[in-house]
């Protein structure tokens, strides 16, 4: 028997249930708080948020916000309970502190790169004032530039 004759007699020919519904195997009602949030083709987003924090916080929390931030909410809740299933101890906090360190290791490579800028744009300034001088002392030594950064900058 084909999935829409058994819905046939069962009764139901409504939309499918949302993801949560379907989870929690509870009748998915018209006004239900997570329809809106988890479609019911999207089963890995509620799947995640209910294991990290459970369908009653969720529920709730759905609840007591206005719902123009609800969409928000969800989509906040779904990226920590993806960053909390990676990272159980940090979760995004985690992410966020790798990327701030890949951040400053680039402002120093940057400031590095801008220092060693100067000292070639000087070490031609130099040069050219200075027509008397030998070839060898009118360049700088050449900068030693590391344009990629280090592979284990990019490991979070």
């Amino acid at each position: 028997m084909a999935a829409s004759e058994m819905m046939m007699k069962k009764g139901g020919s409504g939309p499918p249930p949302c993801a949560a519904c379907k989870l929690l195997r509870r009748r998915c009602v018209p006004d239900c708080v997570f329809a809106p949030y988890f479609p019911s083709d999207q089963p890995h987003k509620f799947s995640s948020v209910h294991k990290v924090f459970g369908a009653s916080n969720v529920s709730k929390l759905l609840q007591e916000l206005p719902e123009h931030q609800r969409s928000d909410a969800v989509s906040s809740m779904v990226y920590e309970a993806n960053a909390r299933i990676r990272d159980p101890v940090y979760g995004c906090v985690g992410t966020i502190s790798c990327l701030q360190r890949q951040v400053d290791a680039l402002q120093q490579q940057l400031a590095m790169t801008q220092a060693q800028l100067v000292q070639l744009k000087m070490g031609q300034f130099t040069s050219t004032s200075q027509a008397s001088s030998s070839t060898d002392d009118l360049l700088p030594p050449p900068p030693n530039i590391n344009v990629g950064a280090s592979p284990s900058l990019w490991s979070c």
